[in-house]
């Protein structure tokens, strides 16, 4: 296992941040740690990163212990956290060359994680003239550089707009193939789009722990369609198997069908012989955002 975790906990004075807090993490794998604003995620992960010690429990990172073996924790970890913190006055390539020198990595490892993460167009800017998006994929890069075996990442997408998302997505997915991932959002779309797995804490304690397969195996699913006219929910009820209709915006839908059957075939015939146009059609998980829901409310 690349992470283990052992009945951690912390406190903040009197508040506890995290209560008797045990998973494991293999390798290679992308792990969602999701929950609410406040549940406890940023503090494990400044914990998995030696940045703060537990009260209590124990945890390694690759097999080394978080308080006795610091040295070794973090050259095996690349870490970015919420709040990225960036040399704004530096230029990408200065900041990274910086970054590699305390690693002590090849310099021909920067070209090689700049175009890694898309910043080939903007490596020669000052950090400060970067979009929000690019200064991710600058901390991104940082966490990379020292080609760690472990990822943990919070909040990664926060601030992105939709074509930097999916960028970012992507890149997450394609390193997930060879290493470990431990992310942490409130986000259940990005758990769904990037993850393996998603591990729920609400008020400092795991209360759930599912493989995203486990999760789409629900008795429910929900499908997004967007039309190119507006369409009376009545008319939409009379496909197959829904449960519920609900028009989110202008002329897109939210149809609930009970039932594990892919049916969005049964969504674009039912467009066709209406003659309307589809101009999405995709699937959402109405199993992981039921559960949220129910073990965080």
């Amino acid at each position: 296992m690349s992470i283990i975790v052992e009945n951690i906990t912390k406190l903040y004075k009197d508040q506890k941040a995290l209560n008797n807090v045990s998973f494991s993490v293999s390798n290679p794998e992308v792990v969602g740690f999701l929950g609410p604003n406040g549940a406890g995620k940023s503090t494990m992960m400044k914990i998995l990163t030696t940045f703060i010690k537990a009260n209590e429990g124990s945890a390694t990172v690759n097999g080394h212990d978080v308080i006795s073996n610091k040295q070794a924790v973090q050259k095996s970890v690349g870490y970015l956290p919420e709040h990225n913190p960036l040399y704004l006055d530096m230029y990408v390539k200065e900041y990274l060359t910086f970054n590699s020198q305390v690693y002590n990595t090849p310099k021909t490892r920067i070209e090689e994680v700049i175009e890694l993460t898309g910043l080939t167009p903007e490596s020669h800017k000052k950090i400060g003239q970067l979009s929000k998006g690019y200064r991710q994929r600058v901390g991104l890069a940082n966490a990379l550089l020292h080609n760690p075996d472990v990822l943990i990442l919070d909040e990664p997408t926060t601030g992105l707009d939709p074509n930097q998302l999916v960028d970012i997505r992507n890149l997450i997915k394609s390193i997930g193939k060879k290493k470990t991932i431990f992310l942490s959002t409130h986000i259940m779309q990005e758990v769904e789009a990037m993850c393996d797995r998603v591990i729920i804490i609400n008020k400092g304690e795991i209360v759930a722990d599912k493989t995203l397969k486990e999760l789409r195996e629900g008795k429910e699913q929900v499908v997004i369609v967007e039309f190119d006219y507006r369409v009376e929910d009545a008319f939409l009820l009379k496909l197959p198997k829904v449960k519920a209709v609900k028009n989110t915006y202008d002329f897109v839908y939210e149809i609930t069908f009970s039932t594990q059957e892919d049916m969005r075939s049964y969504v674009f015939d039912f467009a066709h012989d209406n003659e309307l146009k589809i101009l999405q059609l995709n699937q959402k998980n109405a199993s992981l955002e039921s559960l949220f829901r129910e073990l965080t409310s």
